[in-house]
């Protein structure tokens, strides 16, 4: 796939990074020649310099026979104007804007042919604020992931000594337990002086205390599951109550205005270092949430405001560094959960799951967004796990026996690359709106299937899939892509 990417900086460096390794042809425009010339330097692709919105740059950049086009310059407008001038000039099939400005998705006029031309908008804060309610709803996750419109999750969680689950076999669990919808479909381990190695997993594989293993489960499951494997059966488990939001910038507004809307769920305190920022702050949000001016990584403001009762310490400030540092100094003075907003993602790696219980990236959170529009076939879903590295994607069967290399047959039949996992099917889904009005005399209750060597894939069956690595992305969506000359 031909592809334009409008920016250079960390979201558009973070979509590059990850196309380029699905061998997709990149052009990447920006007004910054030294910022083109290092990422140039690092991955396989073309810089050019210019601003997006003229015709003549994009002409450049190959607009006349690119596929996709993914705007996510600094400002809102520009990303809208190009994507405009996209569809008028060059008839770009398929155009994304990052746009941050809230109420445009609202207004079909505005983002559609007539209007800007825009296919999909993508608001970082917004992806960002969807992910951290879920690690919110499931405190003891790393991460959380969800498919089939959320009747499905993959999760992470680090296995703890004493929890039920740790210290057995995938297979004896499996007989102790099996009416529970989930499968364990990875492990990573951690060894001295080496990053966490990845465990395949089947019957005999062991869960050991530190591993960090991603599980894919029913909605209705994932509870259970998480404390199965964090904590001791005996150990009750503590909801979020008290949050600390460290950053009151377009994030930290946006996360503190949702959880205020919980019926008094949550006590919220924001901590900001502007005075003028927190005024807005304070007329922006209910009274309820407590607003205060002060440095994020001032030790005494911390302790007068009881930072050791915090149940979940959030630092999403613009820097890197200070939302290290804050919630490492969090974590020390008691804090029960911290997690840390980082950019860099050779930072992330350094923290995520140390002292630091969840390093964030922003790119990569809203990563799967843009990955969905990428792919071939009917993919639904897409994740970007362990900083890129993996993958979990959710693809519908379509077709029949005649058509389709997977409709019509078992598992144990179809030719899976080794280490790629069929995690659960979730059957019963109605189709495409379009049709879903012809299928409703035929309506049933969606049903999350684990699959055994013996299932069976049926016609529009939604199948989650684990990649450890997303080389392997091209070998599955060729195994579902439909065929009218398949025989």
């Amino acid at each position: 796939m031909k592809i334009i990417i409008l920016g250079a900086g960390r979201v558009g460096q973070s979509v590059a990074d990850s196309l380029v390794s699905e061998r997709n042809d990149i052009t990447v425009i920006d007004t910054d020649a030294a910022r083109l010339r290092d990422l140039e330097s690092r991955f396989d692709l073309r810089g050019v310099v210019g601003n997006g919105i003229e015709p003549a740059v994009l002409a450049e950049a190959g607009a006349e026979d690119t596929d996709l086009l993914i705007a996510c310059a600094a400002q809102d407008e520009t990303n809208l104007v190009c994507c405009k001038i996209a569809q008028l000039l060059f008839n770009i099939p398929k155009r994304i804007a990052r746009v941050r400005t809230t109420g445009f998705e609202a207004h079909e006029r505005l983002v559609g042919p007539e209007g800007f031309a825009v296919d999909r908008i993508i608001c970082p804060e917004e992806s960002l604020t969807r992910y951290i309610g879920k690690l919110i709803e499931y405190p003891e996750a790393m991460q959380v992931r969800e498919f089939a419109g959320g009747r499905a999750c993959l999760v992470s969680v680090r296995a703890r000594v004493g929890a039920p689950m740790v210290g057995h076999s995938i297979g004896a669990l499996r007989e102790s337990a099996p009416e529970l919808a989930m499968r364990m479909v990875a492990i990573y381990r951690r060894f001295p002086d080496e990053p966490d190695r990845f465990i395949a997993c089947d019957g005999s594989t062991r869960i050991e205390p530190g591993d960090e293993v991603f599980v894919l489960a029913a909605h209705e499951h994932i509870a259970n599951v998480l404390a199965a494997l964090h904590r001791p059966a005996s150990q009750q488990l503590q909801p979020v109550r008290r949050i600390m939001i460290a950053g009151g910038g377009r994030l930290g507004l946006r996360l503190a205005r949702q959880l205020s809307q919980a019926g008094g769920r949550f006590h919220i305190k924001i901590i900001e270092d502007h005075a003028d920022r927190c005024v807005e702050l304070a007329s922006a949000l209910p009274p309820e949430v407590l607003v205060l001016q002060g440095d994020t990584t001032d030790e005494d403001l911390l302790g007068d405001e009881g930072i050791e009762e915090v149940d979940l310490f959030l630092a999403l400030t613009d820097d890197d560094e200070d939302n290290i540092m804050s919630c490492l100094l969090a974590k020390r003075m008691g804090a029960s959960r911290v997690l840390a907003l980082i950019n860099r993602r050779s930072y992330a790696d350094l923290m995520h799951g140390t002292q630091i219980d969840i390093a964030l990236s922003p790119a990569q959170a809203m990563l799967g967004e843009l990955l969905a529009y990428v792919r071939q076939g009917d993919v639904q879903a897409v994740h970007s796990l362990r900083r890129g590295v993996a993958e979990a994607l959710e693809i519908v069967a379509r077709g029949d026996r005649k058509s389709s290399r997977v409709v019509g047959r078992k598992v144990s039949d179809l030719q899976l690359p080794r280490d790629v996992h069929i995690g659960l099917i979730v059957r019963g889904l109605p189709d495409a709106p379009e049709t879903a009005g012809a299928a409703a005399a035929d309506l049933r209750e969606p049903e999350v299937i684990i699959p055994r060597s013996a299932t069976v894939i049926e016609s529009n069956d939604h199948v989650v899939f684990f990649l450890p690595n997303k080389r392997l992305v091209r070998d599955v969506e060729k195994l579902f892509r439909v065929s009218a000359t398949f025989f």
